[in-house]
């Protein structure tokens, strides 16, 4: 977009000119020579420059030629070719990076499905051991539980002693309850002790 000059006898100057909101900006005088900011052209290197001017084509090729050969390589139909064609137009050094990458992208994939088989045999792995804690764990409660039969069986059998010597004349519902329960506190005691 060029910028609108006024020329008049003052010299040249940019004319006033309306803001979206509608205030008005005043006219800039302009010195011979200036160049807005937005029209300078953007700076290229040598380099640049002779890159755009190089031709795309080698010296002395026939632009139908290298369209036609063109033409012949798009369709290319098979799986190596769609290779060949990505990489027909990178630099030795970008090629070799490809290979790498490729290479780890494999390691990777080995690794992931090695990582998989040790998760899997650490698994059964573990299975096995927590099958045979929990037969430890059954084993420790079932001691446990032998050792509370016994220490009620106890507590009974002193009830009876104080019961035979007459310690003890009324025997309360409870304590009656608890005489009776003896027998089945020593079959039971007997039961757990032969599954241990």
């Amino acid at each position: 977009m060029a910028t609108p000059y006024v020329t008049d006898e003052s010299g040249k100057y940019i004319a006033a000119t309306q803001r979206p909101d509608g205030t008005w900006r005043k006219p800039r005088r302009v010195k011979e020579g200036y160049v807005p900011q937005e029209e300078v052209p953007v700076y290229e290197n040598k380099y640049v420059k002779f890159f755009k001017s190089k031709p795309d084509l080698p010296p002395g090729m026939n632009p139908e030629d290298a369209a036609a050969a063109r033409q012949q390589q798009a369709p290319g139909g098979g799986g190596g070719g769609e290779k060949e064609s990505e990489t027909a137009g990178l630099s030795k050094a970008a090629k070799r990076n490809m290979k790498r990458k490729e290479k780890r992208k494999q390691q990777q994939s080995q690794g992931q499905q090695e990582e998989s088989e040790e998760v899997e045999a650490l698994g059964k792995d573990l299975e096995k051991v927590t099958v045979a804690s929990a037969e430890r764990n059954t084993a420790a409660e079932k001691a446990k539980k032998i050792k509370n039969l016994r220490k009620k069986l106890r507590q009974v059998e002193e009830l009876q002693q104080k019961l035979d010597s007459g310690e003890l004349q009324n025997p309360s519902k409870d304590q009656l309850d608890k005489l009776g329960r003896a027998q089945a506190l020593r079959a039971e005691i007997k039961q757990l002790e032969a599954e241990l």
